[in-house]
């Protein structure tokens, strides 16, 4: 199940976190966050974001 996550701490930092994705699935998803949250101070790529969908590189083998 794909999950975007927000957290608010008291001092009114937010941390969002995605679950699910691969890929940059996950960026295209929660864009949306970043613009209304504004500049990212840190990001932290998780291992799944490495990891290629099959619709990621389709290769034309027709000629």
């Amino acid at each position: 199940m794909k999950r975007i996550e927000i957290l608010v701490t008291p001092t009114g930092e937010t941390k969002v976190e995605t679950q699910g994705f691969t890929g940059n699935e996950c960026q295209k998803a929660s864009q949306f966050l970043a613009k209304a949250l504004g500049e990212a101070i840190n990001e932290q790529l998780k291992p799944e974001f490495y990891t290629q969908t099959s619709n990621d590189h389709q290769i034309d083998q027709s000629l």
